[in-house]
């Protein structure tokens, strides 16, 4: 077990010396993921206000103990709790997709560590999250405060219900997978508003965009493969 840990903290110390551990290069990483994927996202290149928000985020210190080593490689990362920090590239897909502009308010369910909710927190008026997880919940709403994000609400609670009382949403982003878009998020979601989630089963999952328009109607087309934690709760 020590040889194993050792070969995998030499593999991190590595990837450092390769320059792929430091935030400049996670942004190269997500730009060339982002060029990778275009002819299934249609996305040619990442908004660069969203750019901007991912390099002011210190996303090192949204990832604890030993994994903030690893912190700006562009994978998931454990935050404990059998939960993940997403990939940055992800994340900054997600936030694209959501085409938010300055004066928004979003909604986030699953917050984990806090890490998504800072970087829309660079880019709208008010952030509303959920998380499942109290103690997750907790110390994330401790992490942002200590940060300075004050304009992010932290709830904790079962996020397939939404906010309604803070609704309705200008966008909503969810951070994990069930196998149906929640009907609660979509009436939260103002007209002319964009719901950004993973649909799909443990096996096969799919970024997904829904818009719904003027009269309500809702829209939906898939974006990627990906992969995420399930949305889990008493729904």
């Amino acid at each position: 077990m020590r040889r194993a840990a050792a070969a995998a903290l030499a593999a991190v110390l590595c990837a450092s010396a390769a320059g792929q551990m430091t935030m400049q290069g996670m942004l190269d990483a997500i730009r060339e993921d982002t060029r990778r994927t275009t002819s299934h996202t249609r996305v040619a290149a990442i908004d660069e206000k969203v750019m901007a928000a991912m390099a002011a985020v210190p996303r090192a210190q949204f990832v604890p103990g030993v994994a903030r080593l690893a912190a700006y490689v562009n994978r998931p990362q454990p935050i404990g709790h059998g939960q993940t920090i997403s990939q940055p590239f992800i994340v900054a897909l997600m936030t694209h997709l959501m085409e938010v502009a300055p004066g928004d308010r979003v909604l986030e369910i699953g917050t984990g560590s806090g890490y998504q909710a800072a970087v829309l927190a660079e880019l709208v008026d008010t952030v509303h999250t959920i998380e499942i997880i109290p103690e997750l919940a907790a110390s994330a709403a401790e992490r942002l405060r200590e940060l300075g994000y004050a304009n992010v609400q932290v709830r904790a609670g079962d996020g397939w219900y939404g906010w309604p009382e803070a609704a309705p949403f200008d966008a909503i982003m969810v951070t994990a997978v069930g196998e149906d878009v929640p009907e609660n998020l979509v009436r939260q979601l103002k007209p002319n508003g964009r719901l950004v989630l993973p649909v799909g089963t443990d096996w096969e999952q799919n970024l997904a965009v829904v818009t719904k328009d003027a009269a309500g109607n809702i829209d939906m087309r898939y974006v990627l493969p990906v992969r995420f934690v399930p949305l889990t709760g008493d729904h």
